[in-house]
């Protein structure tokens, strides 16, 4: 073939990628027309999609606690062979608003404590490490951190709030589809009519339709970076609770820094749920789910140092 009918046919080519990408755009436009023309009353539609989301968040919920706890395999610890245990696990409840959780444990890839569910069905996961070098005050204070997370259901809440991101992201995304669909079609088809199909996005409209995406990838990093704020948060305020409790916040304080110095996870499935930061840099911070340690460290340190034990006690 000479170099007359290759380009004759990559121009061919070229011409049916804009035919393909342009079909897909105008049948894309005219379901978003025909939905728009026939759409329900806003507060109709809003309830409905709140409803669906709501929904489906809360299957995502249900069915990744069975997805986290069948990964772990984790055993639950039977009542009569820790009485001690279940007697604080017990008082430590009574003191909270929340149902003695079922206690079980696990051989994590590092020492850790996780709690699932919520106050009135909650599981708190140990690691088998942690009743090796933590103290029974650590190991409560510990407990009273995870059961604060129970009490506030912040595993459902931060599920809800990543269902309820994907929604706005899908809602965006979709109304973009056939722009997004149409420009791609027409910078891939000039781009093989001028024989350099490997550099479509690099003209005019390749750009343009880097910038969309891009746009669409920034709602979705600023409702994660939200998200993930949240979380932070809501661990600062499991530590209060804890130590408000236990009246011991350097009992929690010296458990997160032995935690922190044996530890060093990697990111996985888990990791969302981890009791420690792992993120040491300023960018890590901010994408992280959990603060620093030496950030909590002294927040509890400056606790003790600012009041006194409160008049709860737990018997250890």
């Amino acid at each position: 073939m000479g170099r007359f009918g290759l380009r004759l046919l990559m121009g061919l080519v070229g011409l049916s990628l804009l035919a393909f990408y342009g079909l897909a755009a105008w049948l894309t436009y005219a379901l978003l027309a025909t939905f728009w023309a026939n759409r329900p009353p806003l507060g109709t539609t809003v309830l409905v999609v709140a409803g669906m989301t709501v929904v489906f968040g809360y299957l995502s919920y249900q069915f990744g606690t069975a997805r986290i706890l069948s990964s772990l395999d984790a055993v639950e610890i039977p009542r009569r062979e820790a009485p001690g245990l279940y007697d604080r696990v017990d008082q430590l409840a009574a003191e909270m608003d929340v149902d003695s959780p079922r206690l079980l444990v696990a051989e994590m890839s590092l020492p850790n404590a996780l709690a699932l569910g919520s106050a009135g069905n909650g599981v708190v996961v140990l690691d088998r490490a942690l009743f090796r070098f933590l103290t029974d005050e650590e190991l409560l204070a510990i407990l009273a951190h995870e059961f604060a997370h129970l009490e506030s259901r912040d595993s459902l809440v931060q599920t809800m709030a990543y269902s309820a991101m994907r929604t706005v992201v899908g809602f965006v995304t979709f109304a973009f589809l056939p722009l997004l669909l149409f420009v791609t079609g027409v910078a891939r088809a000039m781009a093989w009519i001028r024989g350099r199909p490997a550099e479509w996005s690099k003209g005019l409209f390749g750009q343009f339709q880097l910038f969309v995406h891009n746009g669409v990838a920034l709602v979705f990093l600023v409702l994660t970076l939200l998200i993930r704020a949240h979380s932070r948060r809501r661990e600062f305020a499991a530590d209060d609770r804890a130590a408000e409790v236990t009246g011991r916040p350097l009992a929690l304080a010296r458990a997160l820094s032995k935690i922190d110095r044996i530890s060093n996870p990697d990111w996985g499935l888990l990791s969302p749920l981890y009791t420690r930061g792992d993120e040491d840099n300023g960018l890590g911070r901010i994408f992280s789910t959990h603060p620093g340690t030496d950030d909590r460290v002294e927040r509890l340190v400056e606790r003790a140092n600012a009041t006194r034990p409160q008049a709860i006690r737990l018997r250890y």
